[in-house]
């Protein structure tokens, strides 16, 4: 290679000593000197970049990690990219396929067999990995993240409540209380669970011991002898407490629940349901009884307060409260059949089991890969048995979720078509409803529209009734919502993240000595402050703010690193990592101010990372400074992301100068200003200028070392240069190699 390039220089010399004119002859000769040689003839930049080594090789420090950050199917499968890793660098960052969004499913399983190819490819090849990145904000599965934290959504029992009040909503008539453990039963207007107003509220006193030293007594409800009947309530406690359920004019008095007399109740809403399930007998009239009565006992624990709402008494033998005319909208057969859906690239599947509403096996998924102009430009549809009848009320009603915070969907029939309008879907369950007047002309179809936002959207337990047929017949309850609490959120939350970062770093350390722990904390406008979601109505699919959910935001780095370093290698070199620091130098300090944070509060935080996305008119004296704040921690200092653009599509010579005069720039400000002990590395972000790597990151420009055919760069030199302290050309000459 370096012999062919040569070629023109030798050809050009062999003309000239040919030639039959003196006076060019004479231009190539020097009195004192004699003819030139091939040694002195000026070697033209491209022939200086073929002669560099591998960039590696110009490293003086074997333990200086030089690093490149690529995706993972490019290093496994682009045998171009992998040679070019292989020769040039001793470190590799993936840039995607090591985060939370890629490798965990939706049930919190982690997926390791790309990864584990990673490791046998690095291992031959002598290569070491640094772990990008644990906890950041993007790039995660946030719908399985915010699955967890979703409100508990209950339907409402099927059938008549049988009660006169089992809201509370205004007061606790017609229900009777006594005791000797009784010190207070009264209403609260502000306790009630999910949207109701009221509820009852028990007090124990200090002496109750017994079931019975505090009871809450129903009103006699009719009954039909040989029916079963079902009684449901929701229940919490200020601590752990006790309750069970008495019966009159029943076939059991005291039931037994898997052998306890007593059901233990918390600080969170439970739902107890009593039937067969739960105590192991139907609950029945007695021989000869028409009414049914029964007590709330709550005395077993003393100086306890209770709050009960929504207590539900239906008659299971009764008349259906619904006939739905969607054969499957559960979807609990495991299939969508027989719905179908079109338009936009879109694609409809049956969700991953566990993903249906309220913890059911299954919903439809919908997925509409892009933003459309109008929402009918993505639909999903249900052919009708027989169509709608003219006049007649419909109510058309289902759950829908998405995996962005602002989706749109709506419902519509057709032939003759009538539309419900774009209705908000966030990513937590809701139910959305439509009533409708069938239309002359039939209605054959129902449609869900969902073009409008690109997203995953869920869809379950979808019901089309007749008003006329159900007008008659009150559902108990509508649907209980049961929102966690900021505690139970935070500890959920933080068990979480407990189970990614002990999965991925225990599976990874035999390979991985390095973590970028914590990727891009800080808030680009108030610098001394982290990022925060809260807020934000456009959340993207992958976005998930781990600090929100922490009782003290700041924290959330703080049980990331605390994690990492427990489940990791003793020696793993452990990252803090974010972007601008050199264009906003008060966010460089608002990050140095964090660590010291992070590090108060018991963790170890080993080194910083400057990703430095920069272009060829970035601020230098900024480098510079930038360099000198985090050369004062102590701390390790990595640049974790260096590339720069020429700010074109087509850069000119002078613009391929200038970038890679930054490149060697930026490191000799880093060799300048870090301690030789804390230069951790230095990652170039990308190998090549080659459209295929840069369709989601800085396209039309030419960010890297290597053109868009794989050749090097200006900028290769600059590196090359930065690395070895020096110009590595001076010491060429004409000589052929």
């Amino acid at each position: 290679m370096k012999y062919r390039n040569m070629l023109p220089f030798v050809a050009l010399s062999v003309l000239i000593l040919t030639s039959c004119d003196d006076n060019k002859m004479e231009w190539y000769k020097d009195p004192t000197h004699g003819a030139v040689t091939s040694s002195e003839l000026p070697l033209q930049l491209a022939e200086k970049i073929s002669r560099y080594k591998p960039l590696k090789e110009y490293l003086s420090d074997p333990n200086f990690k030089l690093g490149i950050g690529v995706g993972m199917d490019e290093y496994l499968g682009d045998e171009t990219t992998t040679t070019i890793v292989n020769e040039n660098f001793n470190d590799l960052t993936i840039g995607y396929a090591m985060k939370h969004g890629p490798m965990v499913d939706s049930k919190g399983n982690l997926k390791f067999d790309k990864v584990d190819q990673l490791f046998t490819k690095t291992t031959e090849a002598g290569i070491s990995i640094y772990g990008h990145c644990l906890i950041w904000h993007t790039n995660q599965n946030a719908s399985y993240l915010n699955s967890l934290i979703a409100p508990e959504v209950i339907p409402g029992p099927a059938g008549t409540n049988l009660l006169q009040n089992g809201s509370f909503d205004e007061d606790i008539v017609p229900w009777a209380s006594w005791g000797g453990g009784k010190a207070t039963v009264e209403h609260s207007a502000t306790e009630g669970l999910g949207n109701t107003k009221g509820c009852i509220k028990a007090v124990t006193s200090a002496s109750s011991a017994k079931p019975w030293d505090l009871e809450i007594q129903s009103e006699a409800i009719p009954v039909i002898e040989g029916h079963r009947y079902q009684i449901s309530f929701f229940i919490k406690s200020e601590g752990v407490g006790a309750v069970r359920l008495a019966f009159e004019g029943m076939n059991t008095t005291y039931p037994n629940i898997d052998g306890k007399e007593t059901i233990p109740t918390s600080n969170s809403w439970q739902q107890i349901v009593y039937n067969k399930e739960l105590i192991g007998t139907d609950i029945m009239p007695a021989e000869n009884s028409d009414k049914l009565q029964f007590r709330i006992d709550l005395g077993a624990v003393a100086n306890m307060t209770y709050y009960i709402d929504d207590i539900v008494v239906v008659d299971l033998e009764g008349e259906p409260t619904v006939v739905n005319l969607i054969s499957n909208g559960d979807f609990e057969s495991g299939t969508i059949d027989p719905w179908n859906s079109w338009g936009n690239g879109s694609s409809r599947d049956i969700s991953e089991e566990g993903e249906g509403v309220n913890g059911s096996k299954y919903a439809m998924k919908l997925t509409n890969p892009a933003a459309g102009d109008q929402i009918h430009v993505a639909q999903a549809c249900y052919t009708l048995a027989a169509p709608l009848v003219e006049g007649t009320q419909y109510k058309v009603s289902a759950w829908v979720k998405s995996t962005v915070s602002n989706g749109k969907i709506q419902m519509q029939v057709q032939d003759n078509a009538d539309f419900s309008g774009p209705k908000d879907v966030t990513n937590t369950w809701n139910l959305i409803e439509w009533t409708i007047t069938a239309k002359a002309g039939g209605h054959t179809k129902l449609l869900f529209d969902f073009g409008l936002v690109a997203a995953d959207y869920y869809i379950d337990d979808i019901v089309l009734e007749e008003i006329e047929t159900t007008r008659a017949v009150i559902r108990a309850s509508g649907p209980t919502i049961i929102e966690k609490t900021d505690e139970e959120k935070a500890e959920i939350i933080r068990d979480a993240m407990e189970d990614w970062i002990s999965k991925m770093v225990t599976h990874c350390k035999p390979y991985v000595h390095a973590w970028d722990v914590v990727n891009e904390p800080m808030d680009d406008a108030k610098t001394s402050d982290i990022k925060t979601g809260k807020g934000k109505t456009d959340l993207a699919s992958d976005e998930f703010y781990w600090q929100d959910y922490f009782l003290t935001p700041k924290d959330y780095a703080v049980e990331a690193f605390k994690l990492a370093r427990l489940y990791g290698n003793p020696d793993d070199k452990l990252f803090i990592n974010d972007y601008n620091l050199e264009y906003n130098l008060n966010k460089c300090d608002g990050l140095i101010k964090y660590v010291e944070y992070i590090e108060s509060k018991g963790a170890t935080v080993d080194g910083i990372g400057t990703q430095m996305h920069i272009a060829i008119d970035s601020n230098k004296d900024n480098i510079a400074q930038m360099f000198q704040k985090l050369g004062a921690t102590g701390k390790l200092i990595k640049v974790s992301e260096l590339d720069i653009k020429v700010n074109t599509s087509s850069p000119t010579t002078e613009n391929l100068a200038q970038q890679a005069e930054m490149y060697q720039y930026v490191i000799d400000m880093y060799k300048k200003y870090i301690p030789a002990d804390k230069q951790y590395g230095i990652t170039i972000w990308g190998v090549s200028d080659n459209e295929k790597e840069h369709v989601n990151w800085i396209p039309d420009d030419a960010p890297n070392l290597w053109d868009a055919n794989y050749a090097r760069k200006h900028a290769y030199k600059g590196v090359a240069d930065g690395l070895a302290g020096k110009d590595v050309s001076e010491d060429f000459t004409g000589d052929l190699e």
